[in-house]
Parts: structure tokens; C-alpha cells; sequence
């Protein structure tokens, strides 16, 4: 009933808000779409129902510990949070208050992670988290290496930041030397190679200037961007992190620029936020629009159109009901609206049509079936954007400026991995390839 009751705010009288409690309520009866963890486990409390935040980090120990503050209060609801780390100084940098010099931002992250440890013991799942540094930050080694170690930051997914100059420099030849930034100072240096990865600082670090080596002898004393692209590569390999955000493109999609860059996702990657940003996720069962006629399995694209346009609509009226903990989110997501319709049960889906999964049939259908989704999402946002207004910010976005497109949600699609509400819907996760048959 909680979700329907935001149609009392664009007009809809009791009885109407009692037939859109009956349609909301089959729809997600009938396993057709569900949505996000916390919209299902929070809403008889009228709780916080968005599974998506991102919070920003900024370079002092009140703003660190505010932060922590509320991604506490965040994950006790059930949400994930993402960071971006680029902010924070490097290790052994001066620290003007107390005249010594700071830990760095690998120790912080730590606090956070135990953060997460302590709350997740009374919230209803396990606490999830993004971390994020920039590929130009001093301590890029000991960010690239955190995780090589199995049992740190195990509430952690970490990804690192590449600009689309520095990947032109690899693919170019790699020999460039790789630079890193400072953010206090701005001061740049290069990583020397004979640096312990472990204890190195910001003074173990060569400062770039007019001077700076140029002979091969002396260039091969540090390291290349190649050399910080294998690094990237082999500690993937070995343990699945960290992941590769290229932040550029990103940003280049990013709907609200005005409002300012994004820097960083939630917690596994779909959905890229500005600071204080949260989105709605949820999540279409494909297997339940597979027909099957005179012995022939096909979609029903008609029916799938209209549930695409229901979870639309389920969707932005979450961000009217939900309760968030942080003020600065709640001002944010309900001016910029941004929801996550995704889909699962991939692989089922193809299972039934027949499709094997690793085939060109199968990116085929998986491009034409996301195509149509976005067009119809698009489309119902449109129609709810003529019914209730455009999101706030539109005025301030690439919907308005570029697109010239009245839409209600400034983010309308993203494909999360569903790994809880796929296992309710008794479906493959997301676009996930079925990993075992038991």
C-alpha cells in the first residue's frame, strides 16, 4: 500500500490509490519485476527503500567521520555505498592542524570497512561497498594491492579510475612515465620502482620538475603507465579486483554536469552517482514473458512493454515514499529522480528460447531485448513527466539541453546483478550466465 499512496500526491483519490495498490501488488505477486532489496524488506516500516548511495570523502577528519556517520546509518537501512578516495592527501603528507603528517587514505578506507562489519551485524544483510581511486593518485600502488590480501576489505568491490589521455598513453606504447597528482598540492611526482608498495610516502615519491629525468638510465628507474597497467591486469587475474572505471565516459553521460562531476558507483558498479546521489533499482524477470506457442518459445514483447511501463511508474513513486536517512540525500534524489530499471533471468530466458548463451544469436537478442526495454522506459517517463513534471533538476540536463526530451527520471535504466531478489524470483542473476546446474 506504502508505494501506491504516492499517487496521492499527483492527484489520485482513495479508491484509485487502492486500485494501484491492487496492480502493484500483483505485479510483484506475480514475480513479474521486483525491486530492490531494501524496498522489500523496509516498506511495512516505511523505511528507506533505495539500495544506492554514493557520499563523498573530503580531505578532513570531521568531514571522514561525518561520512562514516551516515554511511552507518545507510547500511543499518539495508543500502550500499560508494566512495571515491581521490580527495583524501597521501600517505605521509603534512597535516597543517597538528603539524604531523597523515596515515593516508588506504587507513581510512579501513575505518569504513569496519564500519561496515559492525553494522551489518544487526541490519538485515551483509554490507556492501564501493571504493575508488583515481589511476594518478599517489597511492595507487597500495590501492591496486589492497585486496591481494583475501581476507581485507572483504565488504569492499574497488575499481580504479582511468582517464581516457592515460589509456591513449598505453595502447600508444606504454613507455610514458606514469605521473601522479598530489590533490592538496597539486604537486606532481613519478613512482619510483625501488618503493615498497607496503610503507612507501609522499616523500619516497620523485617530485616532477623542469629537471626531470629524461636519459632512458634514468627514466627506467621508474615506472611506466604500462607497468601500472600490468599491475592492474595481474591483480585482476589473481583475484577478480580491482575493476576498471573509465571515468571519462562516464561523465560524458552524465545526465546533471551542472550539478557536478561524478566520481563515483554503488557498490556493484551498474549505477555511476554524484555525491549524495541514492537510485532505486529494480528489476524485470524475462523468464516470465517467454510464451510458447504450436511448440514454439518466443517473447511477448506486448506484455513486456506494459510491465516496463508499470515498474517505471513503481519506481518513481518509491522516491516519493521512501525515507531517507541523510538530508542532503533526500533534497538530491528527489530532484534529480534517478531510477535503475534493470532486468534478470538472462540466461533462463535464453534456456527457453533456445539460444545458447555464449552465441551471436545470443548478444543479438540481448541487444534487440535492452533496446526495447530502454525505448519503452524512456517512453513511459516521458508520459509520467506530461502527467507530473519533468524531474527538477531537467531544466539543469542533458534531457533539456542536448536530447530536448521532458523525461521524469534523470536515470531510467541500468542492469544491477540481482543477487537477492533473483534467488526469490527463482531465476539466473541478471544478465549472468547460469555458473552451475545445481
Amino acid at each position: 500500500m506504502l508505494v501506491a499512496e504516492a499517487e496521492a500526491k499527483y492527484g489520485a483519490n482513495s479508491s484509485e490509490i487502492k486500485a494501484w495498490h491492487r496492480k502493484f501488488y500483483s505485479f510483484l505477486a506475480s514475480l513479474k519485476f521486483l525491486p530492490n532489496s531494501p524496498a522489500l524488506m523496509n516498506a511495512r516500516r516505511r523505511g528507506m527503500l533505495s539500495a544506492c548511495f554514493v557520499l563523498p570523502i573530503e580531505d578532513s577528519i570531521e568531514a571522514i567521520f561525518e561520512t562514516i556517520k551516515q554511511t552507518a546509518l545507510i547500511q543499518k537501512a539495508g543500502g550500499g555505498t560508494g566512495f571515491s578516495l581521490d580527495k583524501l592527501r597521501p600517505t605521509g603528507d603534512r597535516v597543517a592542524s597538528s603539524g604531523g603528517t597523515t596515515s593516508g587514505p588506504i587507513s581510512f578506507w579501513r575505518v569504513f570497512s569496519e564500519t561496515t562489519d559492525a553494522i551489518q551485524q544487526g541490519a538485515f544483510r551483509r554490507g556492501a561497498n564501493m571504493g575508488m581511486m583515481s589511476v594518478g593518485h599517489p597511492d595507487i600502488l597500495k590501492f591496486l594491492h589492497a585486496k591481494q590480501n583475501l581476507k581485507a576489505f572483504t565488504n569492499f568491490n574497488i575499481s580504479v579510475k582511468i582517464t581516457d589521455e592515460w589509456m591513449r598513453k598505453v595502447l600508444k606504447s606504454g613507455s610514458a612515465l606514469h605521473i601522479v597528482k598530489n590533490p592538496r598540492t597539486q604537486q606532481q611526482y613519478l613512482l619510483p620502482r625501488r618503493i615498497d608498495i607496503a610503507s612507501y610516502t609522499i616523500n619516497d615519491l620523485h617530485k616532477l620538475t623542469d629537471k626531470s629525468p629524461s636519459t632512458l638510465k634514468t627514466r627506467g628507474q621508474f615506472y611506466t603507465v604500462r607497468d601500472i597497467w600490468k599491475i592492474i591486469v595481474n591483480c585482476a587475474h589473481k583475484t577478480g579486483e580491482p575493476g576498471v572505471a573509465f571515468i571519462d565516459r562516464i561523465n560524458r553521460d552524465n545526465p546533471t554536469p551542472s550539478l557536478g562531476k561524478i566520481e563515483a558507483t554503488n557498490p556493484c558498479g551498474e549505477q555511476p552517482l554524484l555525491p549524495y546521489e541514492a537510485c532505486t533499482l529494480g528489476s524485470i524477470n524475462l523468464v516470465k514473458f517467454v510464451t510458447l506457442a504450436d511448440g514454439k518459445a518466443d517473447m511477448d514483447w506486448q506484455e513486456l512493454a506494459r510491465a516496463v511501463k508499470l515498474a517505471v511508474r513503481f519506481l518513481d513513486n518509491i522516491i516519493d515514499v521512501c525515507k531517507f536517512p541523510i538530508r542532503d540525500t533526500t533534497s538530491l534524489a528527489q530532484a534529480n529522480r534517478k531510477i535503475g530499471l534493470g532486468v534478470m533471468g538472462f540466461a533462463d530466458c535464453l534456456f527457453l528460447l533456445g539460444i545458447p548463451y555464449d552465441s551471436q544469436q545470443a548478444t543479438e537478442f540481448g541487444g534487440n531485448l535492452m533496446r526495447f526495454i530502454n525505448e519503452n522506459a524512456c517512453k513511459a517517463g516521458s508520459a509520467l513527466a506530461d502527467l507530473r513534471g519533468p524531474f527538477p533538476n531537467w531544466n539543469h540536463s542533458i534531457w533539456r539541453t542536448e536530447k530536448s526530451r521532458k523525461v521524469r527520471n534523470a536515470s531510467i535504466t541500468c542492469v544491477a546483478p540481482t543477487g537477492t531478489i533473483s534467488i526469490i524470483a527463482d531465476c539466473s542473476c541478471g544478465i549472468e550466465p547460469a555458473y552451475s546446474l545445481i
